[in-house]
């Protein structure tokens, strides 16, 4: 029977999840659908104003050469008006000189005769049908303004729709995710010298596989990107994948988006915990500071509000300097690793102590830590959950760390199991971690320079807690990192050669 109740669980648990997936492509669809409607409108909307703003090109220059037209129309005709008047005056002229030449010839006294012959040939001189010209000043050619439309007629008729460019299509294996950045590659699926730019989209989120329409956040847009890759760094790896979607544009029109893609950007997030960390510690999310005021006096308000407190403390995931206003982005304690939090005794006496609320139990991980100038002691490291409330870090067995004591003079030392090792090295302004749980390491690096600071070797036989000891200062802290490229490549160098740690590496049992 129980494995018949097994078999149907499975069973329901296969069929739920189909459920889901049909859901989500019925989702899917019905945006597809929603989106046919409203593009479609849009585009017919964008045709009617871009034939509309050819039909006023068109009607403009009708207007203009139309003008054009009658303006010479007009010109000729005063012109040939002025011409025939002119002529008509003239010849009036000379038919009344030619009638008055044909009556002389009837004159018989030769003195009045030869007066009459002079009059007559004075007239003839200054007669203006002898000075015009006789031929028009204009032509009836009007073959300069004619046209011929049908080479224009030839685009119009060629007019189609703009070609939309291909999707793209992103290469999953050339995608690098390295350093807290993420490089997309992409290739067009032919040749298409059109393309003016690309557009890149990505998004968080925590569902592998395809995006889904619901429950997911809003894509954020890289635009104007001239070449077929594009690197997005400083990014904050608190999620455990980010979609990708890239898209081609050409100088009027953007092409379809290509499939989505969805990397990995899994990194360690957690946060300090506050329901067990000593009463002199004030402690946010990533940020603890010693408080003097703390004890008994803070005892009972600490202890009636660690719950409700919870969730006014400031998140600063990936971030190395302590932000004074609370973020929007608040995350309930009572949602993060239950098993971890209110699980053990609050530090008390000199341990000035407080764990991180999410176990290690494999994998490699890395953090970032950075102290306060003034800061005048305080360590860093991992331990086991079983480290006891009088405990300090790196004096016992189940604790290793680094220690910084700026107290009088400086030193700064490897502890584990209550021995020390002087660290020879400048004590940086950040130091990283790194934790190797399955192949026994623990490393300590200027985050910076990546220069290692010390290496502790051995075999973790329980889950591991970040660690944290300050004294008189404060400590903020980044997680989210992935563990840096130049830090993978100093473990790979490091690895058999080193005997820095040598005095204090042990087996733990």
């Amino acid at each position: 029977i129980p494995s018949e109740m097994e078999a149907l669980q499975r069973i329901i648990s296969t069929l739920a999840n189909k459920n889901d997936e049909i859901q989500n492509f019925i989702d899917t669809l019905n945006h597809t659908l929603k989106g046919v409607q409203a593009n479609s409108s849009n585009v017919i909307a964008e045709l009617d104003e871009e034939f509309d703003g050819l039909y006023s090109i068109l009607d403009e220059m009708k207007e203009s050469m139309t003008n054009s037209i009658k303006q010479e129309q007009a010109h000729k005709s005063q012109e040939l008006q002025n011409q025939l008047s002119q002529c008509s005056n003239a010849l009036e002229n000379s038919e009344e000189l030619l009638e008055y030449a044909a009556r002389s010839l009837d004159i018989k006294d030769p003195e009045e005769f030869s007066k009459a012959a002079r009059q007559i040939k004075d007239r003839v001189t200054m007669a203006s049908a002898f000075r015009i010209s006789l031929k028009p000043k204009v032509s009836d050619n009007m073959t300069h303004l004619m046209v011929d439309f049908s080479q224009e007629r030839q685009m119009l008729q060629a007019l189609k729709f703009l070609p939309v460019p291909k999707a793209p299509e992103i290469d999953p294996g050339e995608c690098l995710v390295a350093d807290n950045a993420v490089t997309v590659v992409w290739r067009m699926p032919e040749e298409d010298n059109k393309i003016d730019h690309f557009v890149l989209e990505y998004r968080k989120t925590n569902f592998d596989g395809l995006p889904r329409v619901k429950d997911e956040t809003c894509w954020d847009l890289i635009d104007y990107i001239k070449g077929t890759e594009y690197t997005l760094s400083g990014l904050k790896f608190d999620s455990k994948y980010m979609n990708f979607r890239v898209r081609a544009c050409n100088k009027a029109v953007a092409g379809e988006y290509s499939d989505p893609v969805t990397l990995e950007t899994k990194a360690l997030v957690f946060n300090l915990d506050n329901t067990s960390s000593h009463l002199n510690l004030k402690v946010e999310d990533s940020y603890v500071e010693w408080d003097s005021t703390g004890g008994k006096g803070q005892e009972n308000k600490i202890k009636g509000k660690e719950n409700k407190g919870s969730g006014q403390i400031t998140v600063l995931k990936n971030n190395t300097t302590r932000s004074g206003t609370p973020s929007p982005k608040r995350t309930s304690v009572s949602s993060r690793s239950p098993l971890i939090r209110g699980s053990r005794d609050r530090f008390t006496g000199e341990s000035y102590t407080v764990l991180g609320d999410t176990a290690i139990e494999s994998g490699q991980h890395y953090w970032e830590v950075r102290a306060q100038k003034d800061c005048k002691s305080y360590s860093v490291g991992v331990a086991y959950k079983n480290l006891g409330k009088f405990d300090q870090l790196g004096k016992t067995n189940t604790s290793w760390c680094i220690h910084v004591n700026n107290w009088l003079q400086t030193t700064f030392a490897a502890k584990h199991n209550n021995k020390a090792k002087a660290l020879d090295v400048p004590v940086p302004d950040r130091i990283g971690v790194y934790c190797d749980f399955d192949g026994g390491q623990l490393s300590f690096y200027n985050a910076s320079s990546k220069q290692l600071l010390h290496t502790f070797k051995t075999k973790f036989a329980q889950p591991l807690l970040p660690g944290f000891m300050v004294w008189c200062g404060g400590l903020a802290l980044s997680t989210g990192l992935q563990v840096p490229s130049a830090v993978k490549m100093l473990q790979k160098s490091e690895n058999g050669l080193s005997g820095s740690a040598s005095s204090l590496t042990n087996v733990t049992q």
